[in-house]
This record gives structure tokens, sequence and C-alpha cells, in this order.
């Protein structure tokens, strides 16, 4: 067995065989250099944590939930408590650098998710089909729905993780939540995942905390400024690249600033996932502070705004903003920048971001009282109840260069 010292929650334990074999794979130590959070450190100098120390986080978690279950009569064979840490071990092995902030950059349209399992089937057919029921568990292909939930859901030992975690390094201290408290009020009934009733308050707790995190953390507006620039950085190189400019960067990101990869070319030619399993952070950064000298004025500032924190200047609205206040700002930077006006569309953004508390539309978070009845959270929690109607926030983020 392999003990880790984790700062969040003390001992992590991996037991030899195949638990140790993923972890020790390539695939899962690539994420040893994708940031957690992408961005967020600009913000939050203690945000260093990477994707790996994530995963091993929601593994333990894993680990204590099953416990729980375990101390409540609920029956797992070892293959399925295997399989499904397991998978969540390997839920972000398709993450890209800096985790979300480039997923749409090298292969438009196609889901970390999703590589992720393109990524687990090839491990699979290297170790001879011993994920096939961690697969089943992770694509909700296995009759014990809950297994699945468990990786996946409103209340999965992911977002348990990545909200206990986040906090910590963020030391942002309205997002802890009581995650071992919310394990130990773990129900299962008819291969469904229920909270004990006595956990509502707990389980209001980590909404709100979510609901914190996202706007004062993950879509705070100088993360979002920076995951522009960065991602205007990487379109202009791409842009650059299509029209034959050779452009200094490392083999794996060349494949994909100089090839148009598909969704299906990705699914089809194996080279794109070889490719693509050689890309982390540190690809990104060594290009930029090599384009920060580039003849190219775009992607020369771009790179130096992202290497020097001379961040996009950022404004907030709860309304639309108008066309015409965007393009006064594009016909700025134009002028100021000695830029065209096509050019300054890489200097003046405009997202519209949501972010949503409790989400009635996708499998709820089920209560079970004291006779066994089951209720929604919705029809039982006054705050979900009551901000029902609210619970999906909008923000207006108009970026732009500063001058």
């Amino acid at each position: 067995m392999t003990t880790i010292i984790d700062p969040v929650y003390g001992f992590i334990h991996i037991p030899l065989g195949l638990l140790r074999n993923i972890v020790k794979h390539p695939y899962f130590q690539r994420l040893e250099r994708i940031h957690q959070l992408g961005t967020s450190a600009m913000v939050y100098p203690g945000a260093q944590h990477t994707r790996k120390q994530h995963s091993l986080g929601a593994y333990h978690l894993m680990t204590r939930a099953f416990s729980t279950l375990a101390s409540k009569g609920v029956f797992l064979f070892d293959s399925e408590v295997e399989a499904t840490e397991a998978a969540i071990l390997m839920h972000d092995l398709g993450h890209g650098p800096y985790s979300h902030v480039l997923e749409s950059v090298f292969v438009p349209g196609m889901s970390h998710e999703t590589i992720s399992l393109m990524m687990m089937e090839q491990i699979n057919e290297a170790m001879h089909g011993e994920l096939s029921l961690a697969i089943s568990i992770f694509k909700n292909e296995h009759p014990k729905h809950f297994l699945h939930e468990l990786i996946s859901s409103q209340l999965d030992m992911d977002r348990l993780d990545y909200l206990c975690r986040d906090s910590f390094y963020t030391g942002v201290r309205e997002g802890n939540i009581g995650a071992q408290r919310l394990i130990q009020m773990l129900e299962v009934r008819d291969d469904k995942l229920l909270i004990n009733e006595k956990g509502i308050y707990t389980v209001e707790n980590y909404l709100m905390a979510r609901r914190v995190m996202y706007w004062q953390v993950y879509l705070h507006k100088t993360t979002v400024a920076a995951e522009e620039v960065l991602r205007c950085a990487l379109k202009r190189a791409k842009s650059l690249a299509r029209d034959g400019h050779q452009l200094p960067c490392s083999p794996a990101l060349h494949f994909f600033l100089y090839n148009e990869i598909s969704p299906e070319r990705f699914a089809n030619d194996p080279e794109c996932l070889n490719q693509y399993s050689m890309l982390d952070d540190s690809d990104i950064l060594t290009a930029l502070k090599m384009w920060s000298k580039s003849e190219d004025k775009v992607l020369a500032i771009l790179s130096n705004d992202f290497i020097n924190r001379t961040l996009f200047k950022a404004i907030v609205s709860d309304t639309p903003l108008s066309e015409e206040t965007i393009e006064e700002k594009c016909k700025l930077m134009q002028k100021e920048l000695g830029i065209s006006y096509s050019e300054s569309k890489y200097f003046v953004r405009y997202r519209k971001l949501q972010n949503e508390m409790y989400s009635t539309v996708a499998d709820g978070i089920d209560l079970i009282d004291m006779n066994g009845n089951i209720h929604d959270l919705s029809s039982v929690s006054h705050i979900v109840r009551n901000e029902t109607s609210n619970l999906k926030d909008s923000k207006y983020y108009l970026l732009y260069q500063r001058l």
C-alpha cells in the first residue's frame, strides 16, 4: 500500500494492484502538471494545486463514502468498490492545459469528459480489460445507478473534493463545506443515492458554499479576464499558424496549432490522443514566453499580458451591454494599438456567464425521512424552494485591453 500525505484530509491510502497502477500511469501523472483552477492563482496566489491532487482527494472521499454505506448495510462486491474508486481516480484525465480554460481551443466541440473516457479505454486495452467495470460505471451503464451518482451528480465526490480543496488553497473560507458530515448522511434505496433528512442543513450549506465559490473564485472577474487573455493568445497563434507563420512551441502544441482537429478526427486518429496526452500547462507557458517577442503585434501583446499579469480590465454587469458599447471599445483598441478592426476583437471580449445553485431539471438531490419517504430537496428546503426562480444567476462581462 502507498500512503500519501494530503494537506486537506491527512493520509490517503492507495492499495497495490489496479489503483496503484492507475496512479503510476503517465496519463495520471500528467495531471500533476495541470493547475486545478487554471488561472485563479493570478487572483489567489495559494491556488497552485493540481488536477492530480484533486483526483486523489476525490478518491479518498469515495473510500469514506463506501465505508459509510457498508456500515449501513449496503452490500457491494469488492470488484464494484474498486472499479468505482478507479473511475473517480480517472474522471479528470481528459483535462487540457489550464483545466477548463482551453477546452474549446484545441478540439472545439469535444468535452474533457469525452477525452477522459477515451484515455480510460486506451488504458483498459493495455491492462487487458481490467478497467471494463470502471468504464461501465463511469458511463452509467451499470445497474447500480448510485455508483455513477457518487462520481457524477449534484452531490458527488468530485464536487465535494473540489469545494473543500479549492476553499483550502484559495483561502476563501466561505467555500468550506462539511464533506465528512454529508458523507455520513448518505443512504441508498432502490439503487438511488439519498441523503438522510438530518443532513438537510448540511446540504443547504453545501449548495450555498458552491454558489459563493463560483462567483468569488471560479467566475471572479480577474480570473475570467486572465482566461480570456490566454484564450485570445492561443486563438491568435492558431490563426497565424493557419496562415503559414512559423511559431516556436513544443511538438504537442505544434500539432494542435497546425492541424484542424475536429471531434471526429480526434476520435478516429490515434495520433490526436497521443499528442494531447503530452500537453500540459508548461507547453502553454513556455510558448507564451517565446511569443512575447513575436513580430506579430497582437500575439506579442497578448503573450506579454499573460506573462506579466497585465490582464484585461473587466466590467461586470447584471444586465446585457449594448452592441454600441462593445463596438466603441473595439474602435478605441484599433486606434490606440494601431491594429485593424478585426484584430481589435482579440482585445475586446464579451461573455455571459451563469451559475446554477441547484438544478430541478437534472437528477436532483433526494432526501429520505424517518418514515422512509423520499422527497426532492426543492420540496423540503426553504432556501432552495424560495430561490427556485432565481437559482440560475447570470452576469455579463466586458473585458478589454488596458491602455
